[in-house]
């Protein structure tokens, strides 16, 4: 393989939804079999911007956006409950308070004693220490200040049409 053949499979492509969202990312092989199936069609948002790819047969363009012909029967997403794992993984295993990453437990922001709820926004990913040292006090007592503020995960779609959107404007600036 000729490293100009790799590049363009190390390429991808953003797909829409039929009414316009983005999705996701695809690699260009996937994006190839959408448009030679007939289940996708070029978005062309920039003249010129995308690939050429060649077969015996068949050249092909493969634009950088491409968006679904076909309804996308996405399943329906729920928010994740509010367990250890799924806190863990939002905060990206860090602390909220410190940014460590060793000796991860949770703790409620407003103690479940002072009416403090298990939700997502109320529950973070602490270290011991700083577990220890907030104890159950509200941030306020202890003049401790969060990282982020803690918040529900969103749908994966969504959050990538927001990434999109904001790396498409940043484009244009």
């Amino acid at each position: 393989m000729t490293s100009a053949f790799r590049q363009v499979l190390e390429q991808s492509v953003v797909v829409f939804s039929q009414n316009y969202l983005p999705l996701c990312r695809v690699n260009i092989k996937r994006a190839i079999v959408l448009l030679v199936a007939d289940k996708a069609e070029p978005l062309d948002f920039i003249a010129e911007s995308g690939w050429q790819v060649h077969s015996p047969s068949l050249v092909l363009y493969v634009p950088k956006h491409i968006r679904l012909k076909i309804a996308s029967s996405e399943r329906v997403w729920k928010i994740p409950p509010v367990n250890r794992r799924e806190v863990l993984r939002r905060d990206h295993h860090s602390c909220q308070y410190c940014g460590s990453s060793k000796h991860l437990t949770l703790d409620h922001v407003i103690p479940r004693s002072k009416g403090g709820l298990h939700t997502w926004d109320n529950v973070v990913t602490a270290c011991e220490k700083c577990n220890s040292r907030k104890g159950d006090r509200t941030l306020f007592e202890t003049g401790m200040q969060l990282r982020t503020k803690p918040k529900a995960p969103v749908h994966p779609a969504i959050s990538f049409a927001e990434q999109f959107w904001r790396f498409e404007q940043a484009s244009l600036e």
